[in-house]
């Protein structure tokens, strides 16, 4: 039987070493579960991947951008390998390497990087709701069957009924329950896209998520939020218990291409 992390530190070593070139660096993460191993290597514009999941005895390489808040998580699979520690070797870890290796190092691998330029907040949305939503990704990484649904289903993204029902329940369980970095972390993702945002991503953070903590959480949540959100925060209370208009709901319509398949 092979030692699984040695397998895996002979993957992550090949991958760091062709990233490093290329001004990528490691980071320091940990796993979310028990069933994950998982390395992190980042520059400016783009993170790379390496992730195994012992239940599927897989192994994948992956790569997205970069925001101001790190990778978006909006992960592209690069590569992906079987590996079996009970039959499998260090020369079948070695041999996942170098195609992760190749794939890092290949000619359009490094014109991709070098032309990536960093996503900033409000791109690909203006910092809208739906941009907002994804942020939390991080914190929650299952919002994002649950934002893709929302999108299928709707014309237009339901930022403050997606937010009520999806995302004030977990970051209400997170300042209940989550760590000290979990919550400063949350922190900065709402402080930032209040400053980045637009008029209807404010709203929502103030007004719904804000607004429907727990008082006795407040001095937590404020210890890293920005003075700015904080003013904007004191006259949101005034605003509790107050209803949010609406939003118009609207269902996507069958195209008559797909009403005939």
């Amino acid at each position: 039987m092979t030692d699984l992390k040695k397998a895996f530190g002979i993957i992550t070593d090949k991958v760091e070493t062709a990233l490093k070139s290329q001004g990528f660096a490691k980071q320091k993460v940990e796993s979310q579960s028990d069933n994950e191993l998982v390395s992190l290597f980042t520059s400016d514009t783009m993170a790379y991947s390496t992730i195994y999941y012992k239940d599927k005895t897989l192994c994948l390489l992956r790569n997205c951008a970069m925001t101001d808040e790190g990778p978006d998580n909006e992960w592209k699979t690069m590569a992906t390998w079987m590996f079996n520690p009970e039959t499998d070797t260090d020369k079948d870890a070695e041999s996942i390497a170098s195609d992760f290796v190749e794939a890092v190092s290949s000619v359009s691998a490094i014109k991709r990087a070098k032309q990536a330029k960093k996503k900033k907040n409000g791109e690909d949305g203006n910092a809208d709701p739906l941009f907002l939503a994804k942020r939390f990704m991080v914190l929650f990484p299952e919002l994002k069957d649950e934002i893709k649904k929302e999108q299928d289903t709707k014309e237009v993204f339901r930022g403050v009924y997606f937010t009520r029902n999806f995302v004030v329940p977990k970051i209400n369980e997170l300042l209940a329950k989550g760590t000290k970095a979990e919550i400063n972390k949350l922190s900065q993702i709402l402080s930032t896209q209040y400053q980045n945002g637009d008029m209807d991503t404010r709203s929502i953070i103030t007004i719904v998520i804000l607004n429907s903590t727990d008082e006795k959480y407040k001095e937590k949540l404020e210890e890293k939020m920005s003075d700015e959100l904080k003013k904007a925060w004191s006259f949101a209370i005034k605003m509790k218990g107050k209803k949010v208009k609406p939003e118009k709901v609207k269902q996507k319509k069958s195209s008559v291409f797909n009403s005939r398949l």
